[in-house]
């Protein structure tokens, strides 16, 4: 289908052949909303007549320009263009129309506003029932991919991708890693002090490894189990007990043999590293892109535009840690290692701007409650990002990082007819985006004004 092909693919999609435009449809009134599944993911068939547009990749808006989608995909986009008698008509004449925004950190089956011993008796079906409601709140902020990156309960976040795929829930497309690359005791661990290892569920340690031949072992069971990409927790964390985030946890011939599995499967490899070690061992290990880079030094900084790695930084979440965690109690020790690291990430993610380094718009959503995802925008304007750049860092680059640029990331003939829509202009104020009120994926209209 036009909206489902499976997640991993070797071959280049071609695009669809373009079916030419009839006469101009007649004025009708705006599309049924797909308000509930099931539905058919690749029915969408709509013209939309947006009074500006972002395609993602040029820098200049569009002005009155239409976009018309035909079978799920882009078919034509221009002035004037007409569509086949009874195709949906939308009209947004006061809008600004992008392509569908995409999170490249979520972690769409959880929310870790709870202990971490809560997640001990999660069941898979009540992780996806959880996950469920996430993922319709993120694409109702106008994220229609997400790179979902672990979960504690390994391989729900593929149930629940696969749901959104055959149009039985509602929700992003997801390309899921299964679940944590981690040492034990690390930062995608589970263990609580006072905890005995041995009594915390299996389930929820599926990734945990020590030595390289372990990690490969590890990671090819997630490719075997339909990964579309590997986490590796290459420091510590923020949020873990007795993780150090600026020490490295795994050693580079760890990493490496990750990323051996992972080409080898051909989909990507994203390490979490705040640390600066973290983040030079894993870019010279050859890794895709690294998450939080908080404390990278120059170097790392430099191996990253020299490599091509991406730095996927969520440097909106740490004022939402510092003032609503302390709200909840969370342990004082997490409340430390986020103010030790909120500014030091903003500081990495300037100069890493500053010296191109392709920089991705990544949430960790789920830190915070999922559907605050486009919060994070006025951060990246704030430390240094025109409006232009942090749009395309959720759309055309991060489709780049995804390896899906055949599919998302831009509005553009052949790819997936996912457009969100804001009133006015998001260049002027780019917290518009925090209000996008009409969403659009594969040409089905799941949000409208």
């Amino acid at each position: 289908g036009a909206c489902s092909e499976p997640e991993r693919s070797s071959e280049q999609e071609s695009s669809p052949e373009v079916r030419p435009a009839a006469a101009p449809a007649p004025e009708i009134a705006a599309p049924d909303l797909v308000t509930a599944p099931p539905f058919n993911p690749d029915s969408g068939d709509l013209l939309l007549r947006c009074g500006g547009v972002i395609d993602g990749v040029s820098d200049e808006v569009l002005k009155a320009t239409a976009v018309l989608v035909q079978d799920g995909r882009i078919s034509a986009i221009g002035r004037d263009i007409g569509a086949p008698a009874g195709t949906p008509l939308l009209e947004l004449p006061e809008h600004t129309c992008l392509p569908g925004l995409i999170d490249m950190h979520t972690h769409l089956m959880e929310e870790f506003n709870v202990p971490l011993t809560d997640f001990y008796q999660n069941s898979a079906a009540s992780t996806v029932a959880t996950g469920r409601n996430f993922a319709h709140s993120t694409l109702m902020a106008g994220f229609t991919s997400v790179r979902n990156l672990g979960v504690y309960y390994g391989g729900t976040s593929l149930t629940m991708r696969d749901e959104i795929d055959r149009g039985e829930a509602i929700g992003p497309r997801m390309q899921a890693a299964v679940f944590y690359l981690s040492i034990p005791a690390g930062g995608g661990d589970i263990v609580v002090p006072g905890i005995p290892e041995e009594t915390i569920p299996g389930q929820l340690r599926q990734g945990i490894a020590r030595g390289a031949d372990e990690f490969r072992v590890k990671a090819q069971a997630a490719v075997d189990s339909g990964a579309g990409v590997l986490k590796i927790i290459a420091s510590g964390a923020v949020l873990a007990h007795g993780s150090v985030p600026g020490a490295p946890e795994m050693t580079p011939e760890e990493i490496a043999a990750v990323v051996e599995v992972a080409q080898t499967a051909g989909i990507p490899v994203t390490a979490h590293a705040h640390g600066a070690e973290s983040v030079r061992d894993a870019i010279l290990a050859g890794v895709d892109s690294i998450e939080h880079a908080s404390l990278a030094d120059e170097e790392g900084i430099r191996l990253a535009a020299e490599n091509n790695v991406a730095f996927s930084m969520d440097i909106y979440n740490g004022d939402w840690i510092a003032s609503e965690y302390r709200k909840q109690n969370k342990p004082e020790e997490f409340l430390r290692k986020n103010d030790e690291t909120t500014l030091s990430q903003r500081e990495t993610f300037a100069r890493a701007h500053r010296a191109g380094v392709d920089i991705v718009y990544g949430t960790d959503a789920g830190v915070y409650p999922h559907g605050m995802n486009a919060n994070q925008f006025r951060y990246m304007v704030n430390w240094g990002m025109s409006e232009m750049e942090a749009i395309q860092a959720a759309t055309s680059v991060a489709a780049r990082v995804l390896q899906w640029q055949d599919r998302v990331g831009a509005l553009q003939p052949g790819l997936y007819g996912d457009i969100v829509a804001v009133k006015g202009n998001p260049l002027e104020d780019i917290r518009r985006l925090e209000a996008v009120d009409t969403v659009i994926k594969c040409g089905l209209v799941f949000k409208a004004p």
